[in-house]
């Protein structure tokens, strides 16, 4: 490899706390995870569309519209001049760009990880999504904060300050005791990584919701203790043994 990969990614105001979006987390983790050099690069939300079109990036889907929409996660490999858009694709590329690294989409695994990162929105992500919108928005730079609230509230129909409450946290509970059998079902010894012992894109898809939770409302706040405890404490020790591939360069 020649120069580090570029991974670009969304600023929060905390420099201590400058990563937080749980899909950027996903390719931030994967490339951790394979060892590969990267440094990130950040973008604000306005300026994601301009980005992308600038370096190549494809749309990732379609706006209600019929325009496409850009997001991030975006990765540029200067080593293959590639530029690779959505998290799912970014490991595809990985793990067939530098096949001595670890797989995170094992030989006959990719169906169950796309199914998988399909249900962990609904399950999971939306309701803590709607628990931790308004402080997410909150946390952004002016730029990105504007045009955050405008598009969810938007989205919701309503005052970020107005979603959540006590049902998103029964739903949340709900998705994540579910998650839990899934894990339980794989026999003790075993039940801290969904395939059983062999780190995939599925344990980075939870990770980075949980992550992503942590770090927007601050690891000593009520709703991450609160979030962390659910299923006896089980998501504080999941997210913990993922901490090595935590770093990031601010």
């Amino acid at each position: 490899m020649s120069a580090p990969i570029v991974l670009y990614d969304i600023p929060a105001t905390d420099p201590k706390r400058k990563a937080w979006s749980p899909n950027t987390w996903k390719a931030r983790y994967s490339l951790s995870f394979k060892g590969l050099p990267y440094k990130t690069e950040w973008v604000e939300y306005p300026d994601i569309e301009p980005l992308c079109i600038k370096i190549g990036a494809p749309a990732t889907s379609t706006k209600a519209d019929g325009r496409p929409y850009y997001t991030l996660p975006v990765i540029y490999d200067p080593s293959t001049k590639s530029v690779v858009a959505d998290s799912l694709n970014i490991v595809r590329y990985l793990d067939k760009t530098y096949p001595d690294t670890p797989k995170l989409l094992p030989t006959g695994t990719e169906a169950f990880q796309a199914a998988f990162l399909d249900s962990a929105w609904p399950s999971i992500g939306f309701h803590v999504f709607k628990i931790i919108i308004s402080r997410t928005c909150t946390g952004l730079n002016e730029p990105s904060q504007t045009y955050f609230r405008t598009t969810r509230e938007k989205t919701f129909g309503k005052k970020l300050e107005d979603v959540g409450g006590e049902d998103a946290w029964k739903e949340l509970d709900a998705g994540l005791g579910k998650l839990d059998s899934w894990l339980s079902a794989n026999g003790p010894g075993k039940d801290n990584l969904f395939t059983g012992d062999t780190i995939t894109l599925s344990d980075f898809q939870v990770a980075s919701l949980l992550i992503w939770a942590k770090v927007v409302c601050g690891e000593d706040s009520e709703d991450w203790k609160r979030l962390a405890n659910l299923q006896n404490g089980k998501w504080e020790r999941y997210l913990a043994q993922f901490e090595k591939y935590a770093a990031v360069d601010i």
